[in-house]
């Protein structure tokens, strides 16, 4: 009942002694993640953890050490383009980077670095994965949700979390939460995750969380209309954002007209989208 991520993933953490991810390594693994392995250049040879997580000098040493196949990045913003290309080159397949601030030309050459790779970029400035009950790549707090047949696709941490829990509250099970991130240029978009999500079998039901900024949503909403044949619902945030004032994300921006949430929820609405009001009524939105 997953995509991406569930009881297989095997998991490095680049940055793994610094705060941010020593902290959340300790919660994927509390969560019963397989956080198989830490990368910090310079700390190799050392434990954390208890002593039950190596540290790796490099993600290829980690990786030949201990066959991860999943890579969550917690290094700061100035060097984090160069762990997700690190990654890369050592052949991790999936990267779930977490740092938020990157510039968008760093990310530029990411992206173009990744063309035609066999590599699944999720992020960045994204709260990652959760498949609740199997795995926890990231930043979602795990108890927050329960397992089950509603697909999860947000531009929104805080958001997400919200609508996690509202889901819970109603005894509605998640198979996959997907965080693609708020930045303009990201790995993974809604188009993607809908993909996966219109594949799995266990899926029976999706949740989009949308803001304002780009025109994802409306990409999103052409491909709900033409291949996806479950139930979609969603939210829209900054529905009263003003004009050309960023809100929270680099790309929650309205510009020249567009990207308005009015624009979304009329593109949603077009194809059956139903949207809720507020992230609370998703629940009531959903087909029992």
């Amino acid at each position: 009942m997953s995509i991406l991520a569930d009881r297989r993933t095997r998991l490095l953490v680049q940055g793994i002694t610094g705060r941010e991810g020593l902290f959340h390594a300790s919660q994927m693994l509390e969560y019963g993640t397989q956080v198989v392995a830490g990368v910090s250049p310079g700390k190799g040879g050392e434990w954390v953890l208890g002593e039950k997580v190596p540290v790796f000098d490099t993600v290829e040493s980690a990786l030949t050490a201990t066959g991860a196949n999943c890579s969550v990045i917690f290094v700061p913003a100035r060097a984090a383009a160069d762990a997700m290309l690190e990654a890369a080159d050592a052949g991790v397949p999936l990267l779930v980077c977490i740092t938020e601030g990157i510039p968008v030309q760093d990310m530029m050459e990411v992206r173009a670095y990744l063309t035609g790779r066999e590599i699944r970029l999720v992020g960045p400035n994204c709260p990652g994965l959760l498949t609740p009950g199997e795995c926890k790549v990231g930043i979602i707090p795990g108890h927050i949700a329960i397992p089950g047949p509603v697909g999860v696709v947000s531009r929104s941490g805080t958001l997400t979390y919200e609508v996690l829990y509202a889901l819970k509250q109603r005894g509605i099970g998640v198979s996959t939460c997907v965080g693609i991130g708020g930045d303009p240029i990201n790995g993974t978009n809604f188009i993607d995750a809908l993909e996966m999500f219109e594949a799995d079998a266990h899926t029976e039901q999706v949740v989009l969380i949308g803001e304002i900024g780009g025109t994802a949503e409306e990409r999103a909403a052409e491909f709900i209309s033409d291949h996806l044949t479950k139930p979609a619902v969603a939210f829209i945030a900054g529905q009263t954002a003003p004009p050309g004032k960023r809100m929270g994300h680099a790309g929650a921006i309205v510009e020249g007209g567009e990207g308005t949430a009015a624009d979304k929820i009329e593109a949603l609405t077009a194809v059956g989208v139903p949207v809720a009001e507020h992230p609370e009524a998703i629940p009531d939105l959903l087909k029992a």
